[in-house]
């Protein structure tokens, strides 16, 4: 199988409750996101999940001159941010969709489909 990483994404600035629009629906979010984890974990597919931080608490290194260079807040400026995970095993893309899909309608945010670089498929590129 296949490693993907489904990225969630959502808005920078969080408002309370963020996009949810309540404590309830929030609650229910989380809910359904719990469940949809145990179901990925019973299929095989679960290797590590979880949310991040508000992108404004992040810090970014550029380690690559003479001296590290060390800026408060995300690399990019943008309206939305990554603000959560899953690291999963799929047997293709199409089965990697099919799950982002799911996790996108119980997190209730738009997901990201990207697949790992193996070290095969990173030999085959410096091979070819």
């Amino acid at each position: 199988m296949a490693r993907y990483l489904l990225s969630v994404f959502g808005p920078a600035v969080r408002e309370p409750f963020g996009e949810y629009g309540s404590r309830e629906a929030m609650a229910h979010a989380l809910a359904d996101t719990g469940a949809f984890n145990e179901r990925l974990e019973r299929g095989g597919h679960f290797v590590f999940a979880d949310g991040l931080a508000e992108a404004s608490t992040a810090t970014t290194v550029d380690g690559r001159g003479d001296r590290p260079i060390v800026a408060d807040g995300p690399y990019l400026e943008s309206k939305e941010h990554l603000g959560g995970f899953w690291v999963i095993e799929a047997a293709d893309l199409d089965e990697a969709i099919a799950l982002a899909a799911e996790g996108s309608r119980v997190c209730r945010n738009p997901v990201e489909v990207r697949p790992f670089n193996t070290a095969e498929s990173v030999r085959a590129m410096l091979d070819a």
